[in-house]
């Protein structure tokens, strides 16, 4: 095993705290502030620097050095006029995908202590005591780098070119510094200040960078930040504004691997030189001798000296916005879709129980730290986003990071680490950035067309209960596309209701003669889902209990450990768990078999849960820092459920079509598998759609309120579809319901009825019962919701053409189903600023759902240049002057476009298709056939 990765990061535990504040800081506060960290650029006025120039990156981009008011660089894509040969300057247009502040530095770096509170799932990174403050960023040289160039560049900048390296690559070099935060009581060395000397020198810490630029694609630049060759300078106070000289300040010319522990500090060297004899002293010294020189020769002072930081740990990039630029993506987020004027952090954790909604977030954050969670916490972040002036940018790696947005001329984004990767993006629309960022970033696979074909039945019970309402269902004409048992494992009653046996095998008690319902089922076209997660539990409480998987992966040494090199054993809601350690490789092999046993019990796909929790101060198998491995366990989780479920297709092992020759990849990829496996998650990162096959959005609570209820669930979908989740969907109805005398949130049936309309225009239609199954309205509960579901079900079934369609447009272009209208309106300034009000499925429809309690009508916006769109429960047309009974209530708004109230009683949700549409003339027909039409 590899020994663990050294972190500075102070964890405290919560999970025992009787009380706690109800009101935490939902961003905590930075350590060093934005103004602090985006000081003044500078640049020798003498060197190539001191006149404007354009540099090539690549063949399609240029980024332009101009020294006017400061120094700013900007970069562009360039391409050739319309009716113009391409040749020449003059006549390519360019289009600026990013930019700096002009004067102010755009990298720059200090230090801080880390800080962590962690309590079930729930986690606060923080800056702790600064340590260092950015002092300033000075630029050296700006070069471009060809092929005949390799080898300096290699040397230069510690880049290894390879045969896709498409050239030229443009490196900016030069010096970052920060100073040492807080008053100067003694001079850089440590010496302490005398009576009779001038002001001392204010310690700071410079260090060379690297900035490489590299066209990855028509549509992508790349970028990489180095920084290295650290030493310790001192600049007296009386100099504050001289930059430091970059001959006296760094002789190396190229960046030296970074050890764990840091480059060492040279210290004491005034002391060395008196010591040699030496009768002159300088302001600004490079501190060259080494330890065992100076060993004999440090006092307490200098001891002192060697605590301070001996490199950056945080990162800060500073680059230009506008005032009206608007923001969209950063992950699955669920109270917000735009996000100026904020600072988005970027951290998996749980989404937290009513996210501000009131009382329950006062409650949940009284009784459990942070567990109320706020606007920023989410399953699934990303440090990606694309703006209303068509920019994208998007960070590689899995460090935490912040974007900050509050000020309204600049964007910087906080990295705790040292060194920077990511991506800029071009497109001429919201469209082209997300095909080009999940064309790096990954897209899930063609679908299974069982799982869209009809509703997935969410139940609980055992085997007379799962046999009961499926005739029900029968007697209703539901189409059922498959059964989702989450307590196949059996269950055990906790404090917060209803909860499963983590042990990853059927309880044949609870659901006696398993392989009868699933053969049954199966051979009515049913498929049967079942649930698992990344931990596992002790199983001496259970008394038919076949494999205890927890007793099996501690013997292997496959779990998630503590400081103690034990299994770390973390609370989570009302009993502790051990986690899975899928750094090491033979947890991927030994979880595969799990998945191989739950397959040959005939399941067709299961629930993917959790895989946000992974302790930030766990020791892992690949040594890594777990704070960096926190963001990334979700891709791993997703990944092994992925192979398995890619290597059971390519063993042809489906039992329903065994005589079927296997398709080949591409023909899966265009066409789906229709006897393939399907499991979705809730935890995600940057790349989880390379794995994961489909998401959910989650626990939202059971109400109607705006950060955690059934608007939010809107919010996920749509916020997810802007940042490359593209296949997404929610529980019918909610799943956290709270049932106390004196704080109760339970469904109600008219909530139910309006989120199942909801759902029925989702990838993915599918219930739950919640937490607390017997607190909750139930589809099955009477007539009325057996009903409705019924309905509900067959209106998904009405275009399950289209969505097989989206489904592979999806895989191929990223896409997502349900689409937030800025995806195809971005200049609508109404468009912009929607959040859960209505979408768009693919281009022909919009849907325009009731999220208020008691609520039968609805205001729909029809954008300017839209066209018509028919309502396709009574013909009407509205938008672009069309006619209809609507027309009487439509009002021409500031923006172009059109609004309308329209009637949307329960069991018809307003629904709209683009007038004149093959996809929508589909749809209305088949809803007829359906008997859901009064005409």
């Amino acid at each position: 095993m590899a020994s663990p990765a050294p972190t500075t990061t102070t964890t405290k535990k919560k999970h025992h705290a009787r009380l706690n504040n109800p009101f935490p800081r939902a961003v905590p506060a930075a350590a060093i502030r934005s103004g602090d960290a985006a000081p003044r650029l500078s640049f020798a006025p003498t060197s190539k620097l001191a006149h404007a120039h354009d540099f090539p990156v690549g063949t399609r981009f240029r980024l332009r050095w101009d020294p006017s008011l400061g120094g700013t660089v900007s970069l562009s894509k360039v391409s050739p006029l319309v009716g113009g040969d391409g040749d020449g300057d003059a006549e390519r247009r360019r289009r600026t995908m990013w930019e700096t502040v002009p004067g102010v530095a755009f990298l720059s770096a200090g230090s801080a202590a880390t800080e962590a509170d962690e309590c079930r799932g729930s986690f606060a990174l923080r800056d702790g005591r600064a340590r260092l403050v950015p002092d300033r960023q000075h630029v050296d040289k700006i070069k471009a780098f060809y092929r005949c160039d390799a080898d300096d560049l290699l040397r230069d900048a510690a880049f290894r070119p390879s045969d896709a390296t498409r050239f030229p690559v443009l490196v900016i070099t030069g010096l970052v510094s920060a100073k040492k935060a807080g008053a100067p009581r003694s001079c850089c060395c440590g010496l302490p200040r005398r009576a009779g000397r001038r002001a001392p020198a204010r310690p700071a810490l410079s260090a060379r960078y690297w900035i490489l630029l590299e066209e990855k694609s028509d549509t992508q630049v790349a970028f990489s930040v180095k920084i290295g060759d650290y030493q310790w300078t001192c600049a007296h106070a009386a100099d504050p504004a001289k930059p430091p000289s970059p001959a006296t300040a760094m002789s190396a010319t190229s960046p030296r691997p970074h050890r764990p522990g840091g480059l060492r500090l040279r210290v004491a060297a005034a002391r060395v030189q008196r010591a040699a004899g030496s009768k002159k002293s300088t302001t600004m010294t490079r501190l060259s001798s080494s330890r065992e020189e100076v060993a004999p020769l440090l006092p307490a002072a200098a001891e002192r000296a060697e605590a301070r930081p001996e490199e950056f740990n945080r990162v800060f990039l500073t680059y230009a916005s506008s005032r009206d630029e608007r923001f969209y993506g950063f992950g699955e987020q669920f109270s917000r879709m735009e996000f100026k004027g904020k600072r988005v952090p970027v951290l998996v954790q749980e989404q937290g129980i009513g996210r501000g909604d009131q009382p329950i977030t006062f409650a949940a954050n009284l009784v459990s730290y942070r567990s109320g969670g706020n606007w920023s916490t989410t399953y699934a972040p990303s440090p990606f986003y694309m703006t209303s002036k068509m920019r994208a940018l998007y960070l590689e790696g899995y460090d935490y990071s912040i974007f900050d947005l509050t000020k309204p001329d600049r964007v910087q984004i906080q990295i705790y680490g040292n060194s920077v990767q990511g991506r800029i993006l071009d497109g001429d629309s919201p469209s082209e950035l997300l095909t080009s960022y999940t064309e790096s970033t990954g897209r899930p696979p063609v679908l299974p067309r069982w799982i869209t074909s009809g509703a997935v039945v969410g139940m609980q019970g055992g085997t007379d209960t799962v046999r009961r309402v499926w005739k029900q269902l029968q007697d209703h004409d539901v189409p059922v596309s498959a059964f989702w048992l989450q307590d196949w494992v059996g269950q055990r009653k906790t404090a917060i209701g209803s909860q499963l046996w983590w042990n990853w095998e059927v309880d044949d008690a609870h659901y006696n003669g398993w392989k009868d319902l699933v053969s049954d089922l199966r051979h009515r076209g049913i498929r049967t889902m079942t649930y698992c997660n990344p931990c596992l539990v002790p199983m001496d409480e259970k008394p038919n209990t076949r494999r205890h998987l927890f007793e099996e992966a501690k013997k292997l040494g496959i779990l998630v450990r503590d400081q103690a090199g034990e299994p770390y054993m973390m609370p989570n809601t009302a009993f502790d768990v051990a986690m899975l350690d899928f750094t090491n490789p033979e947890a991927h092999t030994w979880f595969k078999q799990i998945l191989q046993g739950m397959v040959d019990d005939g399941v067709s796909g299961w629930m993917a849960d959790f895989g946000e929790g992974l302790p930030l101060d766990a020791r892992l198998h690949s040594g890594e820092d777990p704070v960096a491995a926190h963001n990334r366990y979700p891709e791993l989780w997703a990944r092994v459920n992925r192979e398995f479920a890619d290597e059971w297709r390519r063993a042809g092992v489906k039992p329903s079509c065994a005589a079927t020759p296997a398709a080949t990849e591409e023909e899966e990829k265009d066409d789906g598998d229709e006897d393939g496996l399907v499991f979705f998650v809730r935890s995600g990162f940057r790349e989880s759609s390379r794995w994961a096959m489909l998401f959910w959005e989650g626990d939202q609570m059971v109400s109607w309120q705006a950060n955690d209820g059934i608007k939010s669930s809107v919010v996920g979908l749509l916020s997810g579809g802007l940042s490359g989740f593209p296949l997404n969907h929610s529980d019918a109805g909610g799943y956290c319901t709270v049932d106390l005398p004196l704080l109760r949130y339970r469904r109600s049936e008219e909530l139910l009825l309006r989120w199942t309309e909801l759902n029925a225009f989702t990838v993915v239609f599918r219930t739950h019962e919640g937490n607390k199954p017997g607190s909750n309205c139930q589809f099955y509960s009477n007539s009325r919701t057996l009903s409705h579901f019924a309905r509900c079900a067959k209106m998904y079934k009405a275009w399950e053409f289209y969505r097989a369609q989206l489904v592979r447009e999806a895989a191929k272009t990223g896409l997502p189903v349900a689409r937030h209208m800025f995806l195809h309106y971005p200049d609508d300034e109404r468009v912009q600023a929607l959040t859960h009000e209505q979408f768009l499925v693919g281009t022909e429809m919009l849907v325009v759902p009731v999220l208020d309690k008691g609520r039968g009508a609805v205001t729909a916006y029809f954008p300017a240049g839209a066209g018509a769109w028919r309502h396709v429960w009574t013909g009407d047309e509205y938008g672009a002057g069309g006619g209809g009974e609507g027309k009487v209530n439509e009002r021409r708004t500031v923006h172009g476009g059109f609004e309308a109230e329209v009637e949307a009683p329960v069991g018809y949700p307003a629904v709209f298709v683009r007038a004149g549409s093959a996809v929508g003339e589909r749809f209305v027909s088949n809803l007829r056939d359906l008997k859901l039409l009064l005409h």
